[in-house]
């Protein structure tokens, strides 16, 4: 048997091959400068097992090159182990080492060879069930479909062994597997095509995978007599790529590691994909093949555990000379990143444009003309600096993220939640931002809060939203950035969440009770003591798990505070990197992973290395997010211009240069009403307050509905919508909004009355909405306007109107 698995091994390993001509024309673009051996450490146990590996070479310029092919191997001791190209087989046990060498340089990895004569045997759930993954069967286009596929289903992606084994072994009689001929199973034959079949031929039977299941068959379709060892990770190598040139290649090998301490080479029966096929397309045995410029993200899936790896791809001989990085961490990092993908950041953004940026981004308000005048007079080199430092201060910051987190808590009255709790509850988050309270003690705060409605906000958590799942996925979702939903129903096929996972960790949320207070209109949320979740494959009782963490002691606890203290503890990996990723994307119109709630292994950040910063720093700083504000919002990366150059012109993900941004909803009637002196009038708020500042989602107008403001009906971040629609074009053009407010605001009239000519108070307009003022050739075509009125104070209102509808004062740029 070892020496048929040896021929298999031997045959995959050639079609593996790496183009020796492209490697040569590659390596002779630069200097080698470092040389590793995938993986550094190799485990080889029973017969059949095997270990690929790979050597990747790393030129001065970043660039890597498979040299597999091209290296000097060599074993420490060859009666240990076997070599066969690029795979190693056990032959006796011990240790040895790998050596590899190229131009000069060399690397090693460690060999120990143990149980090298024995056979392990055949296992349902270690290796039949992985050829289902690999072939495709159990996916929701196939076999893994809720009502399954030509009469025969599979759980989706193998998240019910046991019940796939039934399937297999107890359905359909003697023609699915045939014990007697294993052969003429019908498990054989369309798994090869030698049948009609749906989905056609998965694999050959000269290939292992057709191998293993007839190994299976042939020894009597075995179930496991115990319990096998659980995965608990996956690697996958190398663990980056730089590629230059169309046509490079970089092979990535899979291991998954065991419980019991042992690892297993698993290219040939992972799913191997990618997030960017015109970058880098990855083969089903794990080949890259760099195509057109740009950055991808190859991934490994394995049973419940998905993970992947940066593929950069950079045209050859392109010409780079990389700027000197100054600034502060954030522009460090930044800058490696544009370093590594050899692009050129624009350059600073103007006095003007910084100054109206760092006011909507900070304040959601735009300068006064005083402001305005004494900012750019200011010949102080620190003058932005103090300019964050004043707009922190201002109650303006506290609102805009009380309105932020106002969204993602889904405050809105209804049937079940009176306006009073959601005016309360709206009202104390706010309190929290203004006062500085940190924002691991907020979210503890109101996680495990306990009593009424009314006197104690923060159950309204509780309130808005009843479902035991839903607000477990809420949890997750607001405060981690995951997306537990698919692993309610099967184990997500693109993330490690399992149906156990996402059971586990509504057990938390199951003992919560509500009982109706002296006033009808609150209610009073309290801990029960008792309920619990049951898997819906089983019924058993789920105890509560922390997501990715351990088995939570809750005996005689409110699970919810032992929940809320981990989530806000260095234990928790999720917490502080997901807000920071919040912060983040304010200031920037998206996230460093985008988007901000969808976090997972094939959704990956676009710079681990700030993502991972950012989230450290927000620890260090105690949780006060205005700190991390203030290290943003000082940075050179922040402070880019929206002008590209060539280098840039395409780039969408590496903050290369600042970016054009609609003014959400709230924030931009505000502006219209601040720059035309007309204040609206909002339920339960005063005159002049701001649309930021209403507490209930169901208060609205047509303005805000209009431009997108966020329904609140779940807490998706992407709920707020700011691209742009014909529907408010025409509000902007003949809503009465705009109009309205010009006429009963009565700038225009204020400034003539002031004795002031035309040209200057066209000036005044346009710094008080675009916080610049005009070219010469603007004032002269505007003139031309105000001339052919019927009155300047007419003519000059046209300006007004035509500035409030310009995309210049829509934008944040």
């Amino acid at each position: 048997m070892s020496q048929q698995y040896f021929g298999w091994w031997k045959s995959l390993g050639l079609s593996l091959g790496i183009s020796l001509a492209a490697t040569t024309a590659a390596m002779a673009e630069g200097k080698i400068t470092a040389l590793n051996v995938y993986p550094p450490d190799v485990h080889l146990s029973t017969k059949q097992d095997l270990q690929r590996f790979v050597i990747v070479a790393t030129r001065e310029d970043g660039v890597t090159l498979d040299v597999t092919a091209q290296s000097s191997i060599k074993l420490g001791d060859d009666k240990l182990c076997k070599l066969d190209r690029n795979t190693l087989f056990p032959t006796t046990d011990g240790n040895t080492t790998l050596s590899a060498e190229y131009q000069g340089l060399k690397a090693e990895a460690t060999i120990e060879v143990k149980d090298a004569a024995a056979d392990r045997g055949i296992s349902f759930q270690l290796d039949v069930m992985p050829v289902f993954m690999r072939g495709g069967c159990n996916t929701g286009s196939c076999h893994g479909a809720a009502r399954g596929k030509d009469g025969f289903r599979l759980s989706l992606f193998g998240f019910d062994p046991q019940g796939d084994y039934h399937r297999l072994t107890r359905e359909a009689g003697a023609r699915r597997i045939n014990l007697g001929s294993p052969k003429d199973s019908l498990l054989m034959e369309k798994s090869i095509g030698s049948v009609p079949h749906t989905g056609g031929k998965r694999f050959g039977d000269d290939t292992e995978h057709y191998a293993t299941l007839l190994r299976w068959l042939e020894a009597g379709a075995p179930n496991d007599a115990a319990p096998t060892p659980a995965v608990v990770g996956v690697d996958l190598y190398p663990p980056s790529a730089v590629l230059e040139g169309e046509g490079a290649t970089q092979q990535f090998i899979a291991r998954a590691r065991y419980a019991d301490g042992t690892d297993r080479d698993i290219t040939s029966l992972a799913t191997f994909m990618t997030n960017n096929d015109n970058s880098a397309p990855i083969t089903q045995d794990g080949l890259v093949t760099a195509a057109a410029r740009g950055e991808a993200f190859v991934m490994a899936r394995f049973e419940t555990h998905t993970v992947g790896n940066q593929v950069l791809v950079l045209p050859k001989e392109l010409m780079y000379t990389p700027p000197a990085i100054t600034g502060n961490y954030v522009d460090e990092l930044v800058g490696a990143k544009l370093k590594k993908v050899r692009i050129l950041p624009s350059g600073l953004c103007t006095d003007e444009q910084f100054i109206r940026r760092v006011s909507l981004d900070i304040t959601g308000t735009l300068p006064t003309e005083e402001e305005f005048l004494a900012f750019m007079g200011d010949a102080d080199p620190a003058k932005r600096s103090k300019l964050i430092d004043r707009l922190l201060e201002r109650k303006e910051f506290s609102e805009i993220w009380a309105m932020k987190w106002s969204e993602l808590l889904m405050m809105k009255s209804s049937n079940q939640v009176s306006y009073k709790s959601i005016f309360l509850y709206s009202s104390w988050v706010t309190d929290q931002v203004a006062n500085d309270v940190p924002l691991d003690k907020m979210v503890r705060d109101l996680l495990s809060s306990s009593g009424g409605t009314f006197k104690s906000p923060g159950t309204n958590f509780y309130q808005i939203e009843r479902d035991t799942l839903k607000t477990a996925e809420n949890v997750a979702q607001v405060f981690f950035g995951i997306r537990t939903q698919c692993a309610q129903c099967h184990n997500h096929p693109f993330d490690r969440w399992t149906m156990d996972d996402y059971y586990s960790f509504a057990a938390f949320f199951s003992q919560i009770g509500r009982k109706q207070s002296e006033d009808y209109r609150e209610i009073i949320v309290f801990n029960s003591g008792g309920g619990e979740v049951k898997h819906p494959v089983g019924g058993r009782n789920m105890a509560p798990k922390f997501l990715g963490g351990q088995v939570a002691d809750v005996a005689g606890k409110d699970r919810r505070a032992v929940l809320a203290d981990w989530m806000t503890s260095s234990e928790n990996p999720f917490f502080a990197t997901s807000v920071a990723n919040r912060v983040w994307a304010h200031f920037f119109g998206k996230g460093i992973i985008e988007p901000v709630d969808d976090i997972r292994v094939s959704n990956p950040a676009s710079n681990p290395e700030l993502f991972e910063k950012l989230g450290k720093k927000l620890i260090e700083y105690k949780y006060d997010f205005k700190q991390l504000v203030r290290d943003i919002c000082n940075s050179q990366t922040y402070q880019r211009s929206v002008e590209r150059n060539e280098s840039n012109m395409t780039d969408s993900r590496n903050f290369a240069h600042g970016n054009v941004r609609r003014i959400p909803a709230e924030m931009l009637l505000d502006c219209i009403s601040q720059v035309t002196g007309a204040p609206d009038k909002f339920r339960g708020l005063p005159v002049g307050a701001r649309a930021v500042q209403i507490a209930d989602g169901r208060t609205s107008n047509y303005f805000l509905t209009t431009f997108g403001r966020a329904p609140r009906d779940t807490v998706c971040a992407a709920d707020s919508k700011t691209d742009p629609t014909l529907s408010q074009a025409l509000h902007m053009i003949n809503g009465s909004t705009v109009q309205g407010k010009i006429a009963a605001g009565g700038i225009v009239r204020k400034l003539v009355a002031e004795k002031k000519t035309p040209p200057e108070i066209i000036e005044s307009l346009y710094v008080r909405c675009l916080s610049r003022k005009p070219q010469p050739e603007e004032v002269e075509r505007l003139m031309t306007t105000v001339n052919a009125s019927e009155t300047p104070t007419a003519g000059l209102e046209d300006v007004f109107w035509a500035i409030l509808n310009s995309r210049e004062f829509l934008f944040n740029h």
